[in-house]
């Protein structure tokens, strides 16, 4: 089966303002594809907003997320929020950071 992939033909800093990319199946593997775009979405995605399994952007959202703003499963960031959240700011059932929120924290300042 083959993979997904849609790239906008608008540029920006010369990357596609949009680009979604899903793998595909072969010889009974999945083959991830990855997503580069001012919004990326797909498998693993960068961008500056970026929506996938991985997620690496200012704005990330996926279950292993890194950016400024994170929200995942793990999610690392200044403002992150998730299951385990390491930030400036965090928000998690494990948070870690100066402003922590969670069941089991680690405040690391005032």
């Amino acid at each position: 089966m083959p993979g997904f992939e849609y790239r906008s033909s608008q540029n920006w800093r010369g990357m596609p303002l949009v680009h979604v990319a899903f793998g595909h199946r072969e010889g009974g593997r999945y083959h991830a594809a990855r997503a580069c775009g001012a919004i990326a979405v797909g498998d693993t995605a960068v961008g500056v907003v970026a929506v996938g399994i991985v997620a690496v952007g200012v704005i990330a959202v996926a279950p292993v997320a890194l950016g400024l703003v994170a929200v995942g499963v793990v999610a690392l960031g200044l403002v992150s929020a998730g299951i385990v959240a390491v930030g400036l700011v965090a928000a998690g059932v494990v948070a870690v950071g100066v402003r922590a929120v969670g069941a089991v924290r680690l405040g690391l300042g005032g």
